[in-house]
């Protein structure tokens, strides 16, 4: 199994959500990193507001995260 390190700027910011539960999925063929706050999230807006990262809204709500071509960002 592999290991990995959060860092505590991460933890921090995971701490601050509104959610009490995350979902988070690889497609490790698609290399696309999916983080759902809401099951469903039944988004009804999505935003592309960083290079390969969309944000997907429920109204004002940010219920999930999409981030593209993931293994780039490690």
């Amino acid at each position: 199994m592999a290991t990995m390190t959060l860092p505590p700027t991460l933890i921090g910011s995971l701490l601050t959500l509104s959610a009490h539960q995350l979902w988070i999925d690889y497609d490790e063929q698609a290399d696309v990193l999916y983080i759902s706050f809401r099951k469903p999230q039944q988004a009804n807006d999505s935003v592309m507001e960083e290079e390969d990262t969309i944000y997907h809204y429920r109204d004002d709500e940010v219920v999930g995260i999409t981030v593209l071509n993931a293994s780039d960002k490690v």
